[in-house]
């Protein structure tokens, strides 16, 4: 009887733990993840250089730090292969579980092999020689908003990913043909209407605000404010998540409750029943 019950136990746990296919494993995607550390570090050290090297100089601009829920969102979206903004910016709440705002930079690209995190900032950056602080407007016909988000001041948080497209980048010349994707949301957002990407001055850091601010590499860093947090979250317009049905979804949302009522179970089996799970 004990054997029967504990090999029953046992295979509740296997079944629970294993009835759900990982849909992120299993898709191809010869690009660093968004846990890659070399990846995390290119896309905030070259944001930062960007940052702290601006001319005129900023006086309020915001030290920035990696945001694990900003690249699920930039992940989820490159998924969909299209260039184009993130249909659900605008929806509070449908693209980060906690920021109200998030902003967005995207770059594609064919061969998959002309990307680098360098050579996609790159060309945002370039935007700077179309753009004039001085009348806050890009040239006309020109694009620059992808170089003001990059140094928007107030944007201390990003996330970013890269996606292989084997059909192609749709909206792109080659949307027939096997390209990337490369996504960066940004929080708080930046592109305000009307307002300047930052503070001129002299004096860098001299505007930061809080007390527990200092001044790295001529950028307002806040130790607590840049803390690293963790989100266990996917939005909900996923294109993978398409690649679970009703039933899938419901395993997954029960799975957790289930080991835990398992584990409880074989505990107070073992309690009332000291000896049941030993047997000759």
């Amino acid at each position: 009887m004990g054997q029967l019950l504990l090999q029953g136990l046992l295979w509740a746990v296997i079944f629970l733990g294993s009835s759900v296919p990982n849909i992120e494993s299993s898709e191809y995607n010869p690009f660093p993840g968004i846990t890659d550390k070399k990846f995390i570090d290119d896309c905030v050290r070259i944001h930062n250089a960007n940052r702290s090297s601006v001319n005129p100089p900023a006086r309020n601009m915001l030290y920035m730090t990696w945001d694990e829920g900003l690249a699920i969102t930039a992940r989820a979206w490159a998924r969909h292969c299209d260039f184009q903004h993130n249909i659900y910016l605008k929806e509070v709440r449908r693209v980060h579980p906690v920021f109200s705002s998030v902003g967005e930079n995207i770059w594609a690209g064919y061969p998959p092999s002309t990307f680098s995190v360098m050579r996609a900032m790159d060309l945002w950056v370039k935007e700077v020689n179309d753009y004039s602080y001085q009348s806050n407007a890009c040239r006309p016909g020109k694009m620059c908003g992808h170089y003001t988000q990059v140094v928007w001041a107030t944007s201390y948080k990003v996330g970013c990913a890269v996606q292989i497209c084997p059909n192609g980048v749709d909206r792109t010349s080659f949307s027939d043909k096997e390209g990337a994707i490369f996504v960066c949301n940004y929080a708080e957002a930046g592109n305000v209407v009307e307002m300047l990407p930052y503070q001129n001055g002299l004096e860098e850091c001299s505007s930061c605000e809080g007390a527990n601010n200092q001044c790295q590499a001529k950028l307002c860093h806040d130790p607590k404010r840049d803390e690293q947090k963790s989100y266990r979250w996917t939005p909900d317009w996923d294109p993978t998540l398409a690649t679970c049905g009703p039933c899938c979804m419901a395993i997954l949302a029960i799975r957790p409750l289930a080991l835990l009522l398992t584990f409880v179970a074989a505990f107070g089996v073992h309690r009332l029943y000291p000896s049941i799970f030993f047997y000759e």
